[in-house]
């Protein structure tokens, strides 16, 4: 398997104050080209663009193509269940949903110290096991967003899990917060590959301070800027495939051009992205990587990422300003 996954998260929309409306005939060229070019992993979730992002799957994905020409991977979110019964119900529906039949990959998804217990509470890691023994997925995992210590402890509690996805890029390698280096070199020791999400942050490191983008310029002229995080993402020798949400066939076009014959980057290249970090990290005011989860719990709808982003952009035309 290549080692580009198309993220079904950020999908073209018709109305872009509604996630919802997502555009089939775009997304259909997108998935087409995605194909075309020798890549086959699709990751959707229950939420995604709005809740439509599983449905869109089966127009754009699931109803056009043979079944064996693609690898169709969605999740379990802790926040949409609170039985034994809306768990299943909801696995079903997702079956109905995306007309898959089956899932190449399923995960319980974002596990950390709030949603732990009710996984645990509820079976989900024995159910999941439940399901691959039946034929309805193929492969078991989760989704991550907490701390080395707890990612130890739940690997170590459930060594069944074949795989781990987490949050990775080179902004986040050293952050105190996500610590994207410490998570993975747990996996490496438990001896579980990684699926990557959020390698370009959210469309955040698409566009970084002029400097750091100068750096990487003047290293590969060619090349698109978020073409770094991807790379550096796959350069990692534990990763099994970088994920990357993309909402246009034009980055469609550029990932697959640069990924389809992979080679990882050198370790001059690696410390490029380090030094790129360290010059992002200090402009930014407020890391958020645009998933939107936040928004969808606001009671007052409110745009959140949006004004996190305007916020971070002022404050980094005032200190481009200042210098």
């Amino acid at each position: 398997m290549k080692k580009l996954g198309f993220g079904l998260m950020r999908l073209p929309v018709l109305n872009p104050d509604e996630a919802a409306s997502v555009d089939i005939e775009q997304l259909k060229k997108m998935v087409d080209l995605f194909l075309e070019r020798g890549f086959t992993y699709f990751d959707t979730a229950w939420m995604y663009n709005g809740f439509a992002s599983e449905n869109a799957a089966k127009e754009a994905l699931v109803d056009r193509h043979p079944r064996d020409s693609f690898t169709l991977t969605t999740k379990l979110h802790a926040g949409f269940f609170d039985s034994s019964e809306d768990r299943d119900n909801l696995f079903h529906t997702q079956l109905e949903k995306t007309g898959a039949g089956f899932f190449d990959y399923y995960l319980l998804h974002d596990v950390e110290a709030s949603s732990y217990p009710k996984f645990e509470k509820y079976d989900c890691f024995s159910w999941l096991q439940e399901k691959k023994r039946l034929g309805l997925v193929r492969h078991i995992g989760f989704s991550f967003h907490d701390t080395p210590e707890l990612l130890d402890e739940v690997l170590t509690a459930h060594p069944e899990m074949e795989f781990v996805q987490l949050q990775l890029n080179y902004l986040d390698w050293e952050s105190p917060w996500i610590q994207s280096r410490r998570n993975y070199e747990v996996c490496v020791k438990h001896g579980k590959p990684v699926i990557v999400m959020e390698p370009v942050k959210g469309g955040s490191l698409a566009k970084i301070p002029a400097e750091a983008e100068a750096l990487f310029r003047a290293a590969e002229p060619e090349m698109s800027i978020p073409s770094w995080g991807i790379r550096f993402a796959a350069s990692q020798p534990n990763v099994m495939v970088v994920l990357s949400g993309m909402s246009t066939l034009e980055q469609v076009e550029d990932n697959t051009a640069y990924m389809e014959d992979f080679k990882p980057l050198t370790d001059k290249e690696l410390a490029l992205c380090h030094k790129a970090a360290d010059i992002i990290n200090a402009q930014i005011a407020v890391p958020c990587t645009g998933c939107s989860y936040c928004t969808e719990g606001c009671p007052m709808h409110i745009a959140i990422p949006k004004y996190f982003s305007l916020y971070n952009e002022i404050m980094r035309e005032d200190m481009e300003k200042k210098g």
